[in-house]
């Protein structure tokens, strides 16, 4: 006879079935990684979002004037963003890797020498942005832009150039404060400033005699605001005592250890920026270029609208991976990247899943023309394997900038982009005729081959952390 109570079954395999379960899913998604990575990545989000609008509330205002001052300023934000602010952005991800890796090795005193000589570099590129920005007109002209829009524009850039600098310094305190995963306060950081810009550019634009140019001079000032208010939260805050020990002459002599990665940082974030812009110029020369043009300009801000709900996990792929290098953990950093990967992807399927369901709707919001929303549902399945693709290479990048390889991921950048995307692009769009449909393909052809080769970085290369001291150890960062 069993010894086993009568009744018994049932409290035994209960919690049995539980377990498997519960063992199911851990095989699947490490549950608390994840957890502490989701609310890593919402704050971050909404902070990029906020300082997004900025920029783009000024072009808001200043297009309600007229269609002349619409088409200047839209101009502006894009020739600002692929020529400055995506530039300093790109700046700033040395960061990524020098503060996160001496967060996790609690180099803590480095992070804030390291803070100052990454403002040192954005400062003195900023400089040269901005004779850049000041001659925009000539330049765009040069570009084959109408000669009234291409006035207006440069007019606008002159007044948003003091907002360059704020940028820069913004995108680095950023940096710092992500890699010690300081980002619920961004929230409220981030959203005060923005709400205010509202008022600010309301004001300039219809109540003083400034008119069109008091929309960017109230980003400048906005930006410049969101600046002092991360500034005064990271000096007078008790929290950053350890990594902030105020201004000295020291940060000078790692400016050259700062350039080693900020340059293939910036390099690596232009490259991928100037590929959409490229498609969008291109489309411009097809036939009926208007509508294919407006057509490729939606299928693009579609595209960054994902990559922006993307870049949160990004960030949290890039902080926990530097984070645990820095503390000499690589396989807790591979661990970390692999749930990373596992979000993006639900997370790129959703967004999909979302535009599959409701395209009509969100190509509504965009034209009222129903030539348009057609055309856009036809580009809806393109557009979901772009997304997704964007998702995971998203992810992969932050990666490489936790790691320090980023002089790896712009050689791929380069070569996928402009070797292969792009070339595929002008064939599939002009000579076969293909129009948007033919260069959307081709960028998926360039996003693929990207995301394969930073799939292949990353299982190759070696998971070290970078030499914290003045020079980066280049060894540490070369593939086996």
């Amino acid at each position: 006879m069993s010894s086993i109570p009568a009744g018994s079954h049932g409290t035994e395999e209960i919690p049995l079935l539980g377990g498997n379960r519960e063992e199911w899913w851990k095989r699947v998604l490490d549950v608390e990684e994840a957890k502490k990575q989701v609310f890593f990545a919402l704050p971050m989000i909404l902070t990029n979002v906020f300082y997004y609008l900025i920029p783009l509330v000024s072009v808001m205002f200043a297009g309600h004037l007229s269609e002349l001052e619409l088409a200047g300023a839209t101009l502006a934000n894009s020739w600002a963003t692929v020529t400055g602010f995506a530039f300093t952005t790109g700046l700033s991800g040395a960061l990524e890797t020098l503060c996160g890796q001496g967060f996790g090795a609690k180099l803590y005193k480095m992070l804030g020498i390291h803070l100052q000589a990454s403002c040192i570099v954005s400062f003195l590129f900023s400089i040269l942005v901005s004779v850049l920005w000041f001659y925009t007109e000539p330049i765009l002209i040069l570009l084959h832009q109408d000669h009234d829009i291409a006035k207006t524009a440069a007019l606008y850039m002159k007044y948003l150039i003091p907002g360059l600098f704020a940028y820069g310094f913004l995108q680095n305190i950023l940096r710092f404060l992500q890699t010690q995963s300081v980002v619920m306060p961004l929230v409220v950081l981030s959203a005060f400033p923005m709400g205010i810009h509202i008022g600010i550019a309301y004001s300039l634009v219809h109540w003083t005699d400034l008119g069109f140019t008091g929309a960017p001079l109230a980003a400048s000032i906005s930006l410049w605001m969101s600046f002092i208010v991360l500034a005064t939260y990271v000096i007078c805050s008790k929290k950053f005592q350890h990594t902030w020990d105020g201004f000295s002459f020291e940060p000078f002599s790692y400016i050259t250890a700062n350039l080693k990665l900020a340059l293939p940082s910036a390099a690596m974030v232009c490259l991928e920026y100037w590929a959409f812009e490229i498609l969008v110029f291109l489309a411009g020369l097809m036939p009926n270029s208007e509508m294919t043009t407006s057509l490729v300009a939606m299928c693009v801000n579609t595209e960054t609208i994902a990559y922006m709900l993307t870049y949160g996990l990004s960030a949290a792929a890039s902080t926990r991976v530097s984070n645990e290098l820095g503390a000499g953990n690589p396989s807790k950093a591979k661990s970390a990247m692999a749930v990373t990967l596992k979000l993006s992807v639900l997370l790129g399927l959703t967004v999909v899943l979302a535009l599959a369901l409701g395209h009509n709707i969100w190509a509504g919001l965009f034209s009222d023309s129903p030539a348009i929303v057609i055309e856009f549902a036809s580009m809806t399945p393109l557009l979901a394997i772009s997304i997704t693709l964007d998702a995971v290479q998203g992810v992969l990048s932050g990666v490489a900038r936790g790691c320090g390889w980023q002089h790896l991921a712009v050689y791929a950048n380069l070569a996928t982009f402009y070797l292969i995307g792009m070339p595929i692009a002008s064939l599939l769009g002009l000579k076969l005729k293909l129009y948007a449909k033919g260069l959307w393909i081709g960028l998926i052809s360039g996003l693929f081959c990207q995301t394969s080769t930073l799939v292949f970085i990353t299982l190759r290369a070696r998971w070290t952390k970078v030499d914290l001291s003045r020079d980066i150890d280049k060894e540490n960062m070369a593939l086996e």
